[in-house]
Order: structure tokens, then C-alpha cells, then sequence
């Protein structure tokens, strides 16, 4: 089961926020607050309350719907800080001149999923196969258009 929390129109440069969201990537959600509360960037205290806003959205539906959640076995699964709307703002330039530049805006958005005892992802089964064996097929094809680029040629009698 998977628990999102997006965060829209946050002034902050999505690159800035990137730096952030790669801390935490793939760890679990104790060890990425913790993470969080001790990096010095601005925009980790916002990466922070989205964590707890995702968090709690775990909790909310494991109590709701019944579900049979491990808080304590939650991790970040995906992390991304995506491009907003640019504001475009005029600096000033010298003899009459007018200089552009753009305030970027970021949309975060957070997903967290639950591992197992062993320590691996609990895999959704969706269709009757899991998602591991759909990523196998699809890779497939591109291996077989390598091997027939690597096959000699028969010389011309």
C-alpha cells in the first residue's frame, strides 16, 4: 500500500529542493525526519511537515479503511520536486534597460510504502502478476535489437 502527500506552489527552486529530497530517498521515515531536522536548508522544514502530512495520511487510512499498516515499517519510496508556474520579474539595468529573470515555484510531491519483515517492498499484486515481472518483459526487446547489432556479417561471394 502506498500513502502520498503533495505539496504545490512552493517558493523554492526545484533544484534546491531536489538537494533535499535525495537525503531521504529510500529511507525509513524515522530515519528521514530525523535526516530532516538536522539539515541546514531552508526548504527541509516544508520537505518535513510533508512528511508528517503523508505519515499521517498513513495512519488516517489504516484506521479508516481497516487497513493493516506498520507505521514503524515505512519508508519513502518516491520523493520529486517537480517545476511549477515561473514568475517572471524585470531587475533595473543600467541606461534605461530592463533585465529579466525568473522566481521558480516547485510542486513536491511524497510517496511512502511499507516493507516487509525481510526488509523488502511489499509488492502490490495488480492483474494477477506483480510489478517486478512487467519491468522484465519490457526490457526484453531492447536486448534482443543489441544482440543483432553485434552479429557479424557474412562475407559477399
Amino acid at each position: 500500500m502506498e500513502f502520498r502527500a503533495e505539496m504545490r506552489y512552493l517558493r523554492v527552486s526545484p533544484q534546491k529542493a531536489r538537494l533535499v529530497l535525495d537525503l531521504i530517498k529510500g529511507r525509513k521515515v524515522e530515519d528521514a525526519r530525523n535526516t530532516l531536522a538536522f539539515t541546514k536548508k531552508r526548504v527541509a522544514a516544508n520537505v518535513g511537515k510533508l512528511l508528517q502530512s503523508a505519515l499521517d495520511n498513513a495512519n488516517f487510512l489504516a484506521t479508516e479503511k481497516n487497513l493493516d499498516v506498520e507505521i514503524d515499517n515505512l519508508y519513502v519510496k518516491r520523493a520529486v520536486a517537480n517545476d511549477g508556474p515561473r514568475m517572471k520579474r524585470i531587475r533595473p539595468a543600467p541606461q534605461g534597460r530592463a533585465y529579466r529573470y525568473v522566481r521558480r515555484i516547485a510542486h513536491i510531491e511524497l510517496v511512502l510504502a511499507e516493507r516487509g519483515k525481510n526488509g523488502e517492498a511489499v509488492a502490490n499484486v495488480v492483474g494477477g502478476e506483480t510489478a517486478a515481472p512487467a519491468r522484465a518483459k519490457r526490457r526484453a526487446p531492447a536486448a534482443k535489437k543489441s544482440a543483432g547489432k553485434n552479429r557479424k556479417k557474412t562475407a559477399a561471394k
